[in-house]
């Protein structure tokens, strides 16, 4: 009864946000659809436990013309990595695994190289263990035991807990352990201990045979145009998961509210990793954590053949916002980033004037050129922003890359950069500078096509 009443609750909580901030937003995220070639994508933005915006842009099927909609059916990918986290974290809670329990204890055969690696070490990302297998069969149903076995000879690429490096596979481990430690399969464990009491009714595995309602067809954006992405067998479990926005947005609510964990735990997976020096890198359990526009940012995305997708919590503002969209080409965390900033004015991206200049604008091939940027910040502070120069040929490709980091704009300020760029090729090139926030999420200003040069 509680829980039903839980559920009641939350869908008499959907509410509706003002017409001129809901205008605002659908014109910016059909814009960006258009620029970045996504057919179809939905929304939700959850604000204290309540979802104040869920909607579906384009189509979640191009070939049968059916509209993208809150209630469109994506593969997560990635984001699938929190909710094999928060079923460890259930099992660490019922003392059926310890954070520093070896790896090896509930493997099969597991190389000497492994001895040292723990549950806490693949949560993280911090094994050493490969990213991907070198050999992966994605039209082959292969089991989680498999893969793993697969990369056995593969050497850690570093000491366990040395470093971070995002490893697939370890969440391929974290699996095998939940089965070992639950008794259950990983999948039918996930589904009953974190699913169904936040009452996600959509979010299953990834199939390619069941008939799922209202799943979206992915896309890929090629040189020829649009075309169906690849469909893969094979299913992942470090991406295992399809799902909706807005059963994303139950276990939000879910989570902030008595959710499948404690307090304690939840604060835990939340917490960036420490490393063996010392350092600590953005990333806890299934979650990277950092920061953006000095606001705490709780966030992860994920890739998949014509899939993408973005979960932006930040806490001390209590919003979060999902995106889950039907093409593989385009990363949408940006997208998600800059939505946030229409419902929370802490968050809004701040303005920048971008201009290019050179000495000469007719440059011989061999000689070094120097382009001269001035970026000024219009509006708030831009605190660990990112400045890149591109240069594009005729054929609207990229021929070089520059860029400043960890730039520092107080309100008003300018700043003044020089690059220097030797051209080999005889052509036609234009300029573009580009300012983002913190490792280029999200834009802050994109200016293309700033000032043209031929190279004799």
């Amino acid at each position: 009864m509680l829980r039903r009443h839980f559920h009641l609750l939350l869908s008499l909580l959907i509410a509706t946000c003002s017409p001129a901030r809901a205008d605002a937003v659908d014109e910016y995220v059909k814009a960006q659809m258009q620029s970045l070639h996504i057919p179809g994508l939905s929304i939700a933005v959850v604000e204290k436990g309540r979802v104040i915006k869920a909607a579906g842009y384009g189509l979640a099927n191009v070939e049968t013309d059916t509209p993208a909609t809150p209630e469109t059916v994506y593969k997560i990918a990635s984001l699938s990595k929190q909710f094999l986290a928060t079923a460890v974290m259930l099992l660490v809670e019922e003392g059926k695994i310890g954070l520093d329990d070896k790896a090896e204890k509930y493997l099969n055969g597991a190389p000497e190289s492994w001895k040292n690696i723990t549950v806490r070490h693949l949560l993280t990302h911090t094994s050493g263990i490969v990213r991907d297998p070198s050999d992966y069969h994605p039209y082959k149903e292969q089991a989680p035991a498999e893969v793993i076995e697969s990369v056995y000879p593969v050497p850690l690429l570093f000491q366990p807990g040395e470093k971070w490096l995002y490893s697939n596979i370890g969440y391929y481990v974290l699996s095998e352990i939940i089965g070992k430690a639950s008794g259950k399969a990983w999948s039918d464990f996930i589904s009953e201990r974190v699913f169904a009491p936040a009452g996600m009714t959509s979010t299953r595995t990834i199939t390619v045979t069941a008939i799922v309602p209202h799943r979206a067809s992915g896309y890929e954006q090629t040189e020829r145009g649009m075309v169906n992405a690849e469909n893969w067998i094979a299913m992942r479990p470090s991406g295992a998961f399809l799902s909706t926005v807005l059963d994303l947005a139950k276990w939000d609510a879910f989570m902030d509210s008595r959710g499948p964990i404690t307090t304690a735990s939840r604060k835990r997976m939340r917490t960036p990793v420490s490393l063996n020096n010392g350092a600590s890198a953005d990333y806890g359990f299934g979650w990277y954590v950092d920061s953006f526009l000095g606001r705490a940012r709780v966030h992860h995305d994920g890739q998949y053949p014509g899939f993408r997708s973005d979960y932006e919590r930040f806490e001390e503002d209590q919003l979060s916002v999902i995106v889950l969209a039907n093409s593989g080409s385009s990363r949408v965390d940006s997208l998600a980033v800059k939505i946030a900033g229409f419902f929370a004015p802490a968050l809004a991206t701040p303005p920048f004037t971008v201009t290019a200049s050179t000495p000469v604008q007719l440059v011989p091939t061999g000689k070094p050129v120097t382009i001269h940027i001035a970026a000024k910040d219009d509006g708030k502070a831009a605190p660990d922003s990112v400045l890149e120069m591109e240069i594009w040929s005729e054929s609207h490709k990229p021929v070089h890359k520059r860029n400043k980091s960890n730039e520092h704009f107080a309100p008003g300020e300018a700043k003044t950069y020089e690059f220097s760029w030797t051209p080999t090729k005889a052509g036609k090139y234009t300029i573009s500078v580009g300012v983002y926030g913190p490792k280029f999420t999200p834009s802050y200003s994109w200016n293309q096509e700033l000032i043209a040069i031929t190279v004799h």
